[in-house]
């Protein structure tokens, strides 16, 4: 197998890694006209104050190659750079208090993928329906704008509160957005393995 393809296989993989997790998100339906006109915006990365985290996130990994080789040849000149890429995350993390309709809200879990997620809401929705998805990935507190299409909408009986497992499919979403998500799913799944094997050891020292 070539490498290019190697690569590639790895990446489905890593996309569909399945997780539960409690992140803050909000969604609204949207129709066919409205979807059209977001999908340009989105296209052309005219996406407003929600998505800078993820953007700044690609540029700090595209250059974390170069942060690398600085710090073998010049440690104070990448503590340096260090500190400056903390102050642009925390100016970064601002712009976030716009979205006080997500920011103030409580955390839902979900099951969560790159390729989709289900949550469990107070509403039933059409199968086809189409959303708008904004999350709030934490602790990075990354924001991922998101287009799904719905897939399921069972009644769960058990859930007085939320009685709705709403299923979506994500039909569109940046490359950016993407590997923010792929790299959130990695982490919390390190941290549940990290969890489990400390619990392990913490029982057989007892």
């Amino acid at each position: 197998m070539a490498i290019e393809d190697q690569a590639d296989d790895q990446a489905d993989r890593r996309e569909f890694f399945r997780i539960d997790d409690s992140i803050q998100l909000s969604y609204r339906v949207v129709d066919s006209v409205e979807l059209s006109l977001r999908l340009e915006k989105l296209d052309n990365s005219v996406n407003g104050s929600f998505t800078v985290m993820t953007r700044l996130q690609a540029l700090s990994q595209h250059l974390s190659a170069s942060l690398h080789r600085i710090e073998q040849k010049d440690p104070d000149v990448a503590d340096y750079l260090k500190a400056l890429d903390k102050k642009v995350e925390l100016l970064g993390q601002s712009f976030l208090a716009d979205e006080v309709d997500l920011t103030e809200q409580p955390a839902k879990p979900v099951n969560l993928s790159a390729g989709g997620m289900s949550l469990y809401t107070t509403e039933s929705l059409e199968i086809g329906a189409q959303l708008e998805i904004k999350m709030l990935l934490l602790p990075s507190f990354t924001g991922v704008l998101i287009y799904g299409e719905v897939v399921g909408s069972e009644a769960e009986s058990d859930d007085a509160d939320f009685p709705w497992n709403l299923r979506v499919n994500f039909s569109h979403i940046r490359d950016a957005d993407r590997d923010a998500l792929i790299r959130h799913i990695l982490r919390r799944q390190a941290a549940v393995l990290r969890q489990k094997r400390e619990d392990r050891e913490r029982l057989e020292d007892e």
